[in-house]
């Protein structure tokens, strides 16, 4: 939410800025901001550690190599490399006696070692650790490469570099490890290979040659493609080459850049240029995985490995409507009745920020909310559930509750001569707590027990990259701050980029405390690799217009890639007042992708579909009438996520990651295997291209076939943009009744085809069952069949040239 006003799209320096900042911002906020900055760069003066000298290094010549379970440790001249094949088939690589442990991103405890992996001596000095399905070979001097069990190389570390601090008077904290030797690694991959990934980017979701920063950061205002870095950056790399598809993650979250260059391919063999990946770390451990195999593969021994996603409630996959600046019961009221009156489908309300007592966090504005129960209650019976903002400030006073709170269980992060570190956010001066210590997680997710007493029924967290505004500078937390770090102790140079991630496992955590039987509805601005664990996210403050349109399918594509499937963006963008062809093509996107919710800056105007005129109003109905009805297929999708960790929106390249064509479209997707997705991205636009994977596909308002792999024209008047199904598709569907129906796109004769249902009861924890269908033509007519026999259990409907029900 933040950059909602003035105070983040100001952009000061110097004195000048200062007056710049007292005129925009009011003289209080705007000195406080200022003061907040200069108080920041001092403390970082105090307790960062002086850089000083340094000294390069590199690991030298191998000199003998040491077997251990799953692989082994290569010992070189001035470092060593420890190698380690899981079970699952991942690689560990750690450097300088790196281990797996301790890790924010993994799940649980580290998979076990494959017992079958062997270390043993490769040619000209240098060792290989052989598996069944990955080997990986180390240089004599230190370079790694990781291929197929065919030989064929997917990914070639060269040796890294370090710059160690030179032994001295160093600063810093006594006794405390600084961990802040910097490093770099180069890696080269395939001419032909494509970058994915590295958290939420705004310019994609292809990653083009250039850097992109690993620092979580407000982009201030309202971002569009290009900007960078946003609020979720992470060192997540999925590299798709036609000799295969492999991730890479350095298990790292200090601030770092990843510096990327596409290859080229020669005229000959030989003369190719490989795609290149060069890795920076201003500190902290050298260790990285690899998973190798199909995309779909991969994510599964990516979710194995970081954790399932959250199952978000059945209600938030329906449609939800936010806006900062609702002001009042009777305002909400007002907006939920419109959308029943007008037959539009809602199933939540968001309050942000104006909703608390002076902006302070886990307060209710009495005068404007008198009795915020029982509009809970109210909208409950109508189907309507309430969501509620929660910023990680607070506000540091005499008398608020939750600050005395907090100060008692010695809550909040300090600087290093023992004091709490201020900042400044929305309710004014506030402190941070230290949500990387267990203890204080434990205390605040206490906090939301006053939060499901008020009614909501979920939570978004907002603001947590951590920000403080700053009149100049990083808008962040002195990387000076000390965290607990789970008893290891450091800095925030190495806490800033899990904040958001330890705040969302403290807010789920303690939503399921108090309330064991229902899933916990938690999305979270900023977060790390893991943070699926605990919810999802959404794009933060994109900017409306066209640009901003394309940069949220970026966003949603990437999360998705890293193992983040619920998502979505402020539908019309949040910074400005949509035009009402682009706030229709924005909502005619959103309604297929997993988090649907409109939301608005207080000065942006309101989002509600009647206000665009009547036109909009019919097509978005229509838009909200197929969410509605494709409800259990989201449901199922959602429950495939959690199990297998693929993502709910796909590139059209998942199942095709050969298709070099396909591995360069950008403006569609898929929605699960069944429905691939083409919205309509710039003004004036009734029909535009749309390239197809292999396969039958079927135009679903037109019922038109098409056969790819090719790229067809799909008309895209107001009332829709370009939705097609796959020939065979099965798909669960809510009926006229409610019922869920199974819809089955004709198959190509010859070929069968299927899908999988996952119904749900509702919002507890029902264990899921995966009943898998088939569809194939006989005798002129669609059959469909429960795999492993028994009645199909549903009304069955027919598309496609079988127009007919089955």
């Amino acid at each position: 939410m933040d950059g909602r006003d003035q105070e983040r799209s100001v952009r000061w320096d110097g004195a000048a800025g200062a007056v710049r900042a007292v005129r925009a911002l009011g003289s209080v906020r705007g000195l406080r901001t200022w003061r907040s900055a200069w108080r920041r760069r001092r403390a970082d003066v105090l307790g960062l550690p002086r850089r000083g000298p340094e000294r390069a290094r590199v690991p030298g010549t191998a000199v003998d190599a040491e077997p251990q379970p799953g692989g082994g440790v290569v010992h070189f001249a001035r470092s060593s490399l420890r190698v380690r094949v899981a079970s699952g088939g991942a690689v560990f690589c750690g450097w300088d006696g790196a281990a797996p442990e301790p890790s924010y991103a993994l799940a649980g405890a580290c998979p076990e070692p494959d017992a079958r992996a062997v270390l043993e001596p490769d040619t000209e000095g240098g060792w290989r650790v052989v598996s069944e399905r990955v080997t990986v070979t180390v240089s004599r001097h230190g370079a790694v490469a990781v291929r197929t069990p065919g030989g064929v190389v997917l990914r070639r570390e060269l040796p890294p570099r370090w710059w160690d601090r030179v032994a001295g008077d160093e600063g810093g904290v006594p006794g405390e490890r600084s961990g802040d030797s910097r490093w770099v690694q180069r890696s080269e991959v395939a001419a032909d290979a494509r970058f994915f990934g590295l958290g939420g980017r705004s310019a994609g979701p292809r990653l083009r040659g250039g850097t992109y920063r690993l620092w979580n950061t407000d982009p201030g205002g309202a971002f569009v493609p290009g900007d960078d870095p946003l609020s979720v950056t992470m060192p997540v790399q999925l590299v798709v080459a036609d000799a295969g598809t492999h991730l890479v993650f350095h298990d790292n979250s200090w601030d770092g850049a990843v510096m990327l260059r596409e290859g080229a391919e020669g005229a000959g063999s030989g003369h190719d240029r490989p795609g290149c990946s060069e890795l920076r770390m201003d500190g902290g451990p050298l260790r990285y995985w690899v998973l190798v195999g199909t995309p779909a593969r991969v994510l599964l021994g990516w979710t194995a490995l970081t954790g399932a996603p959250a199952l978000p409630p059945r209600w938030a996959l329906g449609p939800q409507h936010a806006r900062w600046g609702f002001g009042s019961q009777a305002e909400v009221r007002r907006v939920v009745s419109g959308y029943h009156e007008r037959g539009l489908p809602l199933s939540a309300v968001h309050l942000d920020i104006d909703h608390y007592d002076g902006h302070r966090v886990f307060t209710v504005d009495r005068t404007a909310f008198p009795d915020l129960p029982g509009l809970a209650r109210e909208l409950r019976e109508e189907g309507v559930r309430l969501v509620s903002i929660v910023d990680p400030g607070v506000q540091a006073e005499p008398g608020n509750a939750v600050y005395e709170g907090g100060a008692a269980a010695d809550a909040y992060v300090r600087d290093a001569r023992g004091r709490e570190v201020r900042g400044v956010v929305w309710p004014g001066e506030a402190v941070f707590p230290d949500f990387t210590d267990a203890r204080v997680r434990k205390w605040w997710g206490g906090l939301y027990a006053e939060r499901l007493a008020q009614g909501f029924s979920g939570v978004w967290h907002d603001m947590n990259e951590p920000v403080s505004f700053a009149a100049f500078g990083d808008p962040s937390l002195p990387r000076s701050a000390r965290h607990a770090l789970e008893g290891r102790g450091g800095d925030h140079r190495e806490a800033h980029n899990v904040y958001g991630l330890a705040m969302a496992r403290a807010g789920y955590d303690g939503l399921l405390e108090q309330r064991p039987e229902e899933r916990p509805f938690l999305f979270s601005r900023s977060g790390w690799v893991g943070m699926q664990r605990y919810g999802g996210t959404w794009s933060g403050d994109v900017a409306t217009g066209w640009p901003g349109l394309r940069a949220s399918l970026s966003l949603v594509l990437g999360m998705g890639l890293c193992g983040v499937p619920y998502s979505g963006p402020d539908v019309g963008g949040f910074s400005g007042v949509p035009s009402p062809e682009l706030y229709l093509r924005w909502f005619q996107m959103a309604a297929y992708l997993p988090l649907f919710r409109t939301h608005s800056a207080i000065a942006a105007g309101r989002r509600e579909p009647w206000e665009y005129g009547s036109e909009v109003l019919e097509h978005a109905r229509a838009a909200l009438l197929e969410r509605a009805r494709l409800l259990p297929y989201f449901v199922t999708l959602a429950q495939l996520a959690r199990l297998s960790g693929a993502p709910y929106v796909r590139p059209v390249w998942w199942s095709s990651p050969r298709d070099r064509k396909l591995r360069d479209c950008e403006d569609a997707f898929l929605l699960g295997d069944a429905l691939l997705v083409a919205p309509v991205l710039g003004p004036g636009v009734t029909r535009r291209a749309v390239r197809l994977p292999r396969g039958r596909w079927y135009d679903t308002a037109s019922g038109r076939a098409y056969d790819g792999p090719g790229q067809v024209l799909v008309d895209t008047p107001p009332a829709r943009i370009a939705v097609l199904a796959r020939a065979g598709a099965v798909l669960p569907v809510a009926g006229a009744d409610g019922a869920t129906e199974l819809e089955v796109w004709a198959p190509k004769p010859g070929r069968v085809g299927g899908g999988l249902v996952v119904p749900d009861a509702g919002d507890g924890w029902q264990r899921p069952t995966v009943e898998r269908f088939e569809s194939r033509l006989e005798d002129g007519r669609v059959v469909v069949e429960r795999q492993g026999g028994g009645e199909v259990g549903y009304r069955v409907r027919v598309r496609g040239p079988v127009d007919e029900e089955a």
